[in-house]
């Protein structure tokens, strides 16, 4: 992550709604909040005059940077803080243990005379899904509005099958049923009464909300004061049932949002994953436009994006036409062996949901330009720097390995293996050695063994197949704190194993800082003030602290005593005997079966487990 400033950044931030997410040192998001206006909720955090709770203050310590999603609505902050907060699972959030859940409303249009109903729940059933809200009084006044209205059945009865069976209820004789129950409306009719319900519960609420008003208005100079404030109730229920978030989708699919924002020669686009129907994250990436991209830019985006992504959705929303729509859509469907759709919606909730990508690129692009800029040069700029001073081929995806070694005068030796992937740690990816057939300060010794057993499990990994993660996959450059001797042990691993992997060295100055890089014997000098250069520093110290602190934990817990500690059948007994009978560790090694049968208290199933740890050295 790029150098972060809070002041600057709180300056940029937007008087929106929407949602804010803290991150700590290690990238991980470990608050999510909602406002209603970003600008002022997000500085509250870091005003040193206002009282905060001790758990705040501790946050407010870890917080290293920040980012936020901008929405339409302080409803859709919530719901989208919801979504976020369940996914991510941040460490100062609550969380619920019951995981509460928002209404909807359930329209059972597979029943031949449908009901409305309120329900915690969307089920994959043949029922239509309105949702989900955050008033569940709203919603059940507006499911009482429907009923009202539209005379909308509210039993449970079997129908058609129990048509004729009983009374009418109350709600016939009050006038809010017309009794399909008893056969008083016919099926083609109440199915109209549905149709028109399912129009306001798609956003057509103008008239209702006309009526309304004409009727609490009427009321009132009847003097009808009651009758009027329940109107009034009605309407003001209405237009919050209205204000429907578009954060979530009662489809329940997996979908793809894009859309962008251009300025000249740059671009930012834009991409909400909503999966299940929730907005599970977001990502925007900065492009730079071709002379004559023209209106192709998201043509040209889903061609890169979606030949390097794992996950291809059902559907794709972009917020434009698309020059050969129908050839991305049947190659994306190839890829995910079903069919794919790329949508430009003009009009309801997925024309809303484009528009709000859309917002977001705006807001990326005139706020963040900047800082995305300086990003991509002190990572990716500065890993194609590298590989370009060293004369290797550049490509899109960059992985570089570094390797340290830690001991205390030859005493608890330990490696340490660091992973970059495009300019930034891969901590994942990181590996940690005990040197286990080295004794004393052998640097090179121990960093042979350690690149032997790295690429040893990597192909190991490789002929065994799927399901084997850990070495399978090879950096493009292995970087080594060290000159040509470093270097030479790299390649001569390397060569053993038959693998072909450029080496180069970190050549040090008098104050032990990198100045040059040694690539195939030369001397390759590096400008100090550049990015290349700051990253090479970076790989460097991250080297030496991963591989310093495992040796300190391992250290400081005792863990390693000696390397006959690793052997099985070896306890404190033998490991004295042995070491007393030979007085050198080398001398262990080189024993035959019958030359450590001769040690006290050695029998032959013993001698056999030391000859054999020893004879499987690097392989092991």
């Amino acid at each position: 992550m790029t150098e972060f400033n809070i002041e600057e950044e709180l300056k940029k931030l937007p008087s929106s709604p929407g949602v804010y997410l803290m991150h700590d040192a290690s990238e991980e998001i470990i608050y999510v909040g909602k406002a209603i206006s970003l600008k002022n909720r997000v500085r509250q955090y870091f005003q040193s005059s206002r009282k905060r709770t001790p758990k705040i203050e501790q946050m407010v310590s870890h917080i290293s940077y920040f980012e936020y999603i901008v929405t339409d609505s302080e409803l859709e902050a919530l719901i989208l803080e919801c979504n976020l907060i369940k996914e991510h699972r941040p460490k100062y959030n609550t969380m619920l243990k019951d995981d509460k859940t928002y209404p909807y409303i359930k329209v059972t249009v597979g029943e031949e005379y449908p009901r409305i109903l309120f329900s915690r729940d969307m089920k994959k059933d043949k029922s239509r899904y309105f949702g989900p809200y955050t008033s569940a009084g709203a919603v059940k006044d507006t499911i009482e509005l429907l009923r009202k209205i539209y005379h909308i059945r509210t039993c449970n009865r079997a129908l058609p099958k129990e048509i004729g069976n009983g009374r009418a209820c109350l709600n016939y004789h009050m006038k809010q049923c017309d009794a399909p129950c008893m056969g008083y409306i016919s099926k083609e009719e109440y199915g109209t009464h549905v149709e028109q319900a399912l129009k306001f519960l798609n956003g057509n609420y103008d008239e209702v909300v006309k009526m309304l008003e004409r009727k609490m208005y009427e009321a009132s100079a009847d003097m009808n004061y009651e009758g009027a404030a329940e109107y009034r109730d009605l309407m003001n229920s209405v237009k919050s049932v209205a204000q429907k978030q578009k954060i979530t989708s009662e489809e329940g699919l997996d979908r793809d949002v894009i859309s962008y924002a251009a300025d000249g020669e740059e671009a930012v686009v834009q991409v909400f994953f909503i999966r299940g129907g929730k907005l599970m994250g977001r990502e925007h990436f900065f492009v730079k436009i071709a002379v004559d991209e023209g209106n192709n830019i998201l043509t040209s985006f889903l061609k890169q994006y979606y030949s390097g992504t794992p996950f291809i959705p059902k559907e794709i929303l972009v917020s434009e036409e698309l020059r050969e729509a129908e050839v991305i859509a049947d190659y994306l469907s190839r890829q995910r062996g079903s069919k794919v759709s790329i949508l430009h919606p003009k009009k309801g909730q997925k024309e809303k949901m484009v528009e709000l990508a859309g917002k977001n690129a705006r807001m990326v692009l005139e706020l963040d330009r900047d800082k995305v800029r300086r990003e991509e040069a002190r990572t990716i700029g500065a890993m194609q720097d590298i590989f370009t001073l060293l004369g290797i081929e550049s490509h899109n995806d960059y992985r570089i390995e570094a390797y340290d070694i830690s001991n205390t005068a030859g005493y608890q030796s330990v490696g340490s293996m660091i992973v970059y992937e495009n300019g930034k740690p891969k901590r994942n990816d990181y590996r940690k050695f005990r040197i286990k057939t080295i004794e004393g300060p052998n640097d090179y010794g121990s960093m042979y063994e350690v690149l032997s057993r790295r690429f040893q499990h990597g192909l190991a990994e490789r002929q065994e197949g799927e399901g084997m993660e850990k070495f399978s996959k090879f950096p493009d450059l292995i970087m080594m704190d060290g000159g040509q001797g470093q270097v030479n042990i790299a390649l001569q691993v390397l060569d053993e194993l038959k693998i072909s992997i450029p080496v180069c060295g970190m050549v040090k100055d008098d104050r032990h800082r990198t100045r040059a890089l040694l690539y195939q014997d030369r001397e390759l000098p590096i400008d100090t003030h550049s990015e290349s250069f700051r990253l090479i520093t970076r790989i460097q110290d991250e080297a030496h602290r991963f591989a310093i602190e495992y040796h300190k934990s391992l250290r400081g817990q005792a863990q390693i005593h000696s390397i006959l500690d690793e052997i099985e059948s070896i306890g404190p007994t033998r490991r004295k005997a042995l070491m007393k009978y030979f007085a050198d560790i080398g001398k262990i090694k080189e024993a035959s079966v019958e030359e450590l049968k001769q040690v006290p208290s050695m029998n032959e199933g013993a001698a056999k487990k030391v000859y054999e740890f020893f004879r499987k050295g690097l392989s092991k």
